[in-house]
């Protein structure tokens, strides 16, 4: 037996030499490394995913009913959220091991930022760009369109009359109240710092599938909140889209796939194997063909609870204002496209310079550190590399918002926090 498999194994020495070792091992299987399997199965394989009532979920959702998760050897459940506040508080104490979040709250909770225990989170992938809207009560038809300086006499008014406008916003670090924040702000309204003083208006926290019915009777002006809530309110005829928020900032960040740092710290094939199924479901989601099912499959109880002829017009960026505007938007929510899904760190600080912006924190905040600590490049780049896909890779490009203020993230930061006309900072 011994001379046998010498002979083994010097043939397969020889045949190596002749044919080349490439082309002998190619037909072995994937993960065979030095005579044993490679194992990359995700240490953690049942997950529970979070999510909130709003067409960006959609990443997570396709992946888990195309079976994207399982194909990754994750058995998923997705589990809707009454709230934001809700939503992190699952993922902080483990019911959530990944979640739908906005941008903000990872770096807030990272920071203890909001009235919360500081926790740590991670964004290793963006869910989606664009999508969002700023929405107003019908009674504003016709007076303003998409410039908040026309809302400016109507916040006056109501400020010298003792009752102030209400506006909402669905989380306070996060996306929705950044931009109504920015686009009160740019009309020359004060939304107030981070506890609401020296406001020209009220700015309330309510939860996204609960603003139609708020401002149903009568409990608010305005608010900003994802799809489809804002063309819900204009089939429901109680307002109208102001903005889109594609019009504050084109391909601004908005959700994200969050985790904790220290399960991530535990878990790296887990989270690989996320953002692997996360990439297969948004590249079918980018596929304008596909995104009639999208809107049936997320319209489902268990998801939006919504018709689904209500989602899908904006899905494909068919924009009816709800005051005769109407247009075709180039730059509707997109999944994959254009580098979406790269967590960006100037992201990070850009929202740093908000959160210092508006009194969320005193002093200057470490950009760079926060930064790093939160957008988790290096995790996306290894599990795009594990599947061969070639992505844009880190943009430090100039940003350039609606009212031609531009952000260098490579410039002064507190600088650009400090140069807004209206802002709340606190040394």
């Amino acid at each position: 037996m011994n001379k046998l498999s010498i002979t083994r194994r010097e043939m397969i020495r020889q045949t190596a030499k002749t044919i080349g070792a490439g082309t002998l091992l190619a037909g072995l299987p994937k993960g065979w490394v030095g005579g044993a399997y490679a194992d990359d199965s995700p240490e953690t394989t049942s997950m529970n995913f979070g999510m909130i009532a709003l067409t960006d979920c959609s990443s997570i959702v396709i992946a888990h009913e195309k079976g994207l998760f399982k194909k990754y050897g994750i058995q998923s459940t997705v589990s809707k959220g009454a709230s934001w506040a809700a939503i992190r508080d699952s993922l902080s104490n483990g019911d959530l091991q990944a979640t739908h979040m906005l941008i903000g709250m990872p770096i807030a909770s990272t920071m203890g930022l909001g009235g919360a225990p500081k926790k740590p989170m991670i964004i290793p992938w963006l869910l989606n760009r664009n999508g969002q809207s700023i929405t107003l009560k019908k009674e504003l038809m016709g007076k303003v369109a998409d410039d908040p300086k026309a809302l400016k006499p109507f916040v006056d008014e109501a400020k010298t009359r003792g009752t102030p406008m209400t506006f909402a916003m669905t989380f306070p670090p996060g996306t929705h109240a950044m931009w109504m924040r920015y686009y009160l702000a740019a009309g020359g309204i004060h939304p107030g710092d981070a506890m609401g003083g020296g406001a020209d208006i009220s700015l309330i926290t309510v939860p996204p599938p609960q603003m139609v019915a708020n401002m149903k009777v009568g409990k608010m002006d305005g608010f900003c909140v994802g799809e489809p809530w804002n063309a819900r309110a204009i089939v429901d005829d109680i307002g109208f889209t102001s903005i889109n928020t594609q019009g504050i900032w084109k391909d601004h960040p908005e959700k994200v796939c969050a985790f904790t740092e220290e399960f991530a710290a535990k878990n790296p094939k887990t989270v690989k194997a996320v953002l692997k199924a996360l990439h297969e479901a948004s590249v079918w989601l980018d596929d304008l063909g596909n995104r009639e099912e999208q809107a049936n499959l997320v319209s489902a109880a268990t998801y939006i609870n919504c018709p689904p002829e209500v989602i899908l017009n904006r899905l494909v960026g068919k924009y009816d204002m709800g005051d005769g505007r109407r247009f075709r938007d180039p730059n509707y929510m997109i999944f994959s496209q254009r580098n979406c899904n790269y967590p960006q760190a100037k992201y990070a600080t850009w929202w740093l310079t908000q959160l210092r912006r508006w009194g969320f924190v005193e002093g200057e905040p470490d950009y760079a550190g926060v930064a790093k600590q939160v957008m988790r490049s290096d995790i996306y780049e290894e599990a795009m590399k594990e599947i061969g896909y070639t992505h844009g890779g880190a943009n430090e490009d100039a940003e350039t918002l609606f009212d031609g203020v531009s952000f260098d993230p490579k410039g002064d930061l507190e600088a650009y926090a400090a140069s807004f006309a209206v802002k709340s900072l606190k040394s």
